[in-house]
């Protein structure tokens, strides 16, 4: 499994470098900013760092969901279903890989995000524009969120468990599609008209779950924890499928 898992991270490893190179320029822009107390640099450097946080994490996902599609679409990638490893595992390695790679891009730019914040407030005066800036760009997810430590994880545990969610879903309908329509060019199409229902049926789930639940913050970890439940599920489906359907 981590010789499969290591497998993965090569193919995608150049564009988390790229990420992460990006990352570290904006945030020495950030630093300068703050050491020479310019607040339109200031403004703009954590509205690009933001950005960044939240586009990054979903450019990994997709990309996974890229890679996965292009392993049952091409002689390649398709050689990698050859190999004497079962479908469970071949899959269980890319969600494996993709979902820690999910969760540690989440983690760096939370943390990221704490110490940038840190050391906002550590320099005195004209930290209420920014710290307002954060609140709105935070506050457009959901404007109920509190800004309180343990909101923000649970809102971060819930974003970073739905996407994971979201890519296994994107799997599931692609292998749906390569199952039925094997080698046809128009499968893109269909795989992406099945995921949508997918996703329709998982957010109808989603909605009745969480209902009649008042508390904002045990609502967004309810949310998360479906959402894991929910990959579970879609990965067994996904692995049972390319074990039957596509397996060599």
């Amino acid at each position: 499994m981590f010789k499969l898992m290591k497998y993965e991270f090569r193919k995608t490893w150049i564009t988390k470098l790229i990420l992460l190179g990006i990352t570290a320029a904006v945030e020495s822009w950030f630093l300068v900013s703050l050491y020479m107390e310019k607040e339109d640099g200031l403004a703009a450097s954590i509205a690009i760092l933001m950005m960044l946080a939240i586009f990054g994490v979903l450019f990994i996902g997709l990309q996974s969901v890229i890679t996965l599609h292009r392993d049952m679409n091409t002689k390649q990638g398709y050689m990698l279903f050859m190999t004497p490893n079962s479908c469970y595992k071949i899959l269980g390695a890319k969600v494996l890989e993709n979902g820690l790679s999910i969760a540690l891009t989440g983690a760096f730019y939370f943390a990221l995000g704490a110490l940038d914040i840190s050391l906002l407030f550590a320099k005195q005066g004209q930290l209420n524009q920014v710290w307002q800036m954060i609140q709105d760009i935070i506050k457009s997810f959901n404007e109920e969120i509190p800004l309180t430590s343990d909101a923000l994880a649970a809102f971060t545990f819930s974003l970073l468990a739905g996407w994971i969610t979201t890519v296994v879903t994107a799997y599931l309908a692609d292998v749906i599609s390569a199952a039925l329509l094997n080698g046809k060019s128009f499968n893109g199409v269909i795989s992406f008209v099945i995921f949508l229902v997918l996703n329709w049926a998982f957010g109808w789930l989603e909605g009745i779950a969480i209902r009649n639940i008042p508390n904002v913050v045990t609502m967004m970890l309810v949310r998360g924890g479906l959402s894991l439940v929910v990959a579970a599920v879609m990965y067994v489906a996904t692995a049972q499928i390319m074990e039957k359907k596509l397996s060599v």
